[in-house]
């Protein structure tokens, strides 16, 4: 299924103020609150869905990336990462809570799942890989296994409601002071503001009942990436204790080099070395592509450092704005092993008017002719 427009979800303007944003997102909120339609499954996924276009249009970097590049721009580079259709109830309450308002009867949940304060529901660490890909593999995008390994809440262990806080996350201190008694609220200190502690940990678990275990996690790569780009991948970081929040798992992109063709961005670039004789005479080569060959005409009488240019046979955008094309860099080899024969009979053309080194009138030189070949 695919992903519909943020700002179609919201129901608002791309110049929208970050205000009007706001308001369509929680007037949206409450409409398909869990707790307005207990049960109401398609309520919920439209509850999750404005959730995830929110995120994207709150956060002033990830709206920008979207206006640029759509729905594949939130997940570049670095931030806070980006959750989009993935995200659960803990997350959605946990980062735009405070929108509700006492509109469910206040708490940072807004009363979802029993309503009331508890404590604050925290996240996992990200996890950070590298992935090397071929040029193949970027040009149609690549499905990918890895093993990663991570902390995941062990087996058999169990959480509990902090005896310090009683679950609430918070103490409470009076004090008195020469104008009277005075009340202050601080993060509970024994369970660090979650509200819940380990009551059993699971064989082999550390303090907070988590275990290192080793997953494969299946990975969809665009076409089009590009080497540091970093694709973030939703709740498969490490395990948070206490029923919290998983963090994210971060990829970062490498590119492995093809033995022929260098990348410039989309445009893909190849060498050509052509015998002098091909050159005067013409020729037809055969050049690499991402994927198998091409035939391309050398006209008669090619200079080297001349360039043509295969349309389309480039990478794909990433943003889907189009496809790249592959320069061809002609270059006239220079023989340096000439057999005696071979040295009289160039000899003998040396002094001919073909053989002349100066350019024709109408060649424009290296850097017309690559201004010529991008219209600017």
């Amino acid at each position: 299924m695919s992903k519909r427009d943020p700002y179609e979800v919201l129901g608002v303007e791309r110049g929208a103020s970050a205000d009007d944003i706001k308001k369509a997102y929680r007037k949206l909120a409450i409409k398909f609150h869990p707790d307005k339609n207990p049960g109401d499954k398609a309520a919920e996924e439209k509850f999750k869905e404005a959730a995830s276009a929110y995120e994207i249009l709150s956060d002033a970097e990830k709206k920008a990336k979207y206006d640029r590049f759509g729905h594949a721009g939130p997940q570049m580079g670095g931030g806070g990462g980006f959750r989009g259709g993935s995200m659960n109830m803990e997350d959605i309450f946990s980062q735009f809570g405070d929108i509700f308002g006492d509109a469910f009867g206040g708490g940072a949940f807004g009363g979802f799942g029993g309503g009331g304060h508890r404590g604050r529901t925290i996240k996992g660490s990200n996890l950070r890989v590298r992935i090397k890909l071929t040029l193949e593999e970027i040009a149609h995008g690549a499905e990918k296994k890895i093993k990663v390994t991570k902390l995941v809440r062990g087996k058999g262990s169990e959480y509990g409601n902090c005896h310090t806080c009683g679950g609430s996350g918070q103490v409470r201190r009076v004090q008195s002071t020469f104008i009277g008694q005075m009340q202050t609220v601080s993060t509970c200190p024994a369970c660090g503001g979650i509200g819940q502690t380990v009551s059993k940990r699971a064989p082999g678990s550390d303090e907070h009942g988590l275990v290192r275990e080793e997953v494969v996690v299946p990975i969809k790569i665009p076409a089009g990436v590009e080497e540091g780009m970093q694709l973030n991948i939703s709740g498969m970081g490490n395990d948070a204790p206490a029923g919290g929040v998983p963090g994210d798992l971060l990829v970062v992109i490498e590119e492995e080099q093809h033995a022929e063709l260098k990348r410039d961005g989309m445009h893909l670039h190849y060498e050509a070395f052509i015998s002098m004789v091909d050159a005067a005479l013409g020729a037809s080569i055969e050049v690499p592509l991402v994927d198998g060959k091409a035939k391309v005409k050398i006209e008669p009488g090619t200079q080297s450092n001349h360039m043509l240019r295969l349309k389309g046979k480039g990478l794909p955008s990433v943003q889907h704005h189009g496809q790249g094309d592959l320069l061809v860099h002609v270059a006239v080899w220079t023989p340096t092993n000439l057999s005696k024969d071979e040295k009289a009979a160039l000899e003998k053309l040396r002094d001919s008017p073909g053989f002349s080194p100066k350019p024709a009138a109408s060649d424009k030189g290296f850097f017309g002719r690559v201004k010529e070949m991008f219209g600017h």
